[in-house]
């Protein structure tokens, strides 16, 4: 039965994928709409096109779709980073933030503005380096988890280990830098700790996507080569893939692609985890439809979250970070139990 499930799940993947697809674009279209004041998806579209009255737009491109285009992308960048950590462990508890990857970034972030603000609290570089400083916090979080795992690092409980601590560790230095540091709009800072994609302007979408799109394009380069990573090193040696390079430029990847995603958004958690989970159980164990499937779903599931909290809480900013937390912690004990089960 499980042999012609996974004969039959190449077969259904474009047509997943296509539905997944429809789904992002209706709720997109939908975080558009909904809001302090409801605008027709008839009238949404419109404005868009470029032909909506003058207060529509500026409710529309400068409040709202902002908001979704930002959540589309972090939230997508997260799941495909959360699957090639995936791929390349073996192991699906491994994630951007169980690696301890995002709050790296955070940390990165929040050093920036710390070093690179005046005395009243202003940046004094521009803000586009800002995602550079997450890729350095990234990289930094991640090459201190796999370093302290040493020759064990395919373990899942040594990565797990070691990536909460170093998570523990870059969340109380940046609890710190945050109380005794002159940081340039403290508000910002403050918003790494739960993930919000509120206050987000095009400048800052455009640099996320700017840095994201050729990262996007590696990962699906790399992704033909993801299957013979499953293999062990002798064999995949005789097949021409020198695995220890590859998981080394692998998970540098997946860093990359969190620190930009989370540059401007935060430490959202758990997409990462969640969303290659369920991408492999709808679309079956094929690396491309993985990796796109991961995208929309990662992508779904932010701009998701960030319209219930608008809707749920209004007029209050609630970070939509808090809806992939109270979802996403019970999702990763399940997976951690189901993990123990399959073991013991």
């Amino acid at each position: 039965m499980s042999g012609l499930t996974s004969n039959l799940a190449p077969a259904r993947a474009p047509a997943v994928l296509g539905l997944m697809a429809l789904a992002f674009v209706l709720l997109a279209l939908s975080g558009v709409a909904f809001g302090s004041t409801w605008i027709p998806l008839d009238q949404v579209t419109r404005v868009i096109l470029g032909a909506g009255e003058k207060t529509q737009n500026l409710i529309v491109l400068q409040l709202r779709l902002p908001r979704v285009v930002i959540a589309a992308l972090a939230g997508g960048g997260m799941a495909a980073a959360g699957f090639l950590l995936q791929k390349i462990t073996r192991n699906s508890l491994a994630s951007p933030g169980v690696l301890g990857v995002i709050d790296g970034a955070a940390l990165g972030v929040v050093i920036f503005l710390a070093l690179l603000s005046d005395e009243s609290n202003a940046l004094v570089t521009s803000i586009a380096y800002q995602p550079v400083a997450a890729t350095l916090g990234a990289l930094a979080a991640i090459s201190l988890v796999f370093i302290l795992s040493g020759r064990q690092a395919s373990s899942a409980i040594r990565l797990l280990l070691f990536g909460i601590a170093i998570a523990a560790v870059a969340k109380a230095i940046t609890i710190v830098m945050m109380l005794i540091g002159p940081i340039y709009r403290t508000s910002q800072a403050a918003r790494w700790i739960a993930g919000s994609v509120n206050e987000i302007n095009w400048s800052e979408i455009q640099v996320t996507a700017l840095a994201m799109l050729p990262l996007l394009l590696l990962a699906l380069i790399a992704a033909r080569k993801l299957p013979p990573a499953d293999l062990d090193e002798v064999s995949a040696r005789g097949v021409g893939l020198d695995l220890p390079v590859f998981r080394i430029l692998i998970f540098a990847l997946a860093a990359a692609l969190t620190a930009v995603s989370v540059a401007f958004v935060g430490g959202v958690g758990f997409i990462g985890l969640m969303a290659p989970h369920l991408a492999r159980l709808l679309v079956g164990r094929n690396v491309y439809a993985g990796l796109v499937g991961s995208f929309l779903l990662g992508s779904i599931m932010l701009v998701a979250a960030d319209l219930i909290v608008r809707v749920a809480f209004a007029p209050i900013e609630v970070p939509a970070g808090t809806v992939t937390a109270v979802i996403g912690a019970p999702y990763f004990l399940f997976l951690l139990m189901g993990r123990q089960r399959h073991d013991g």
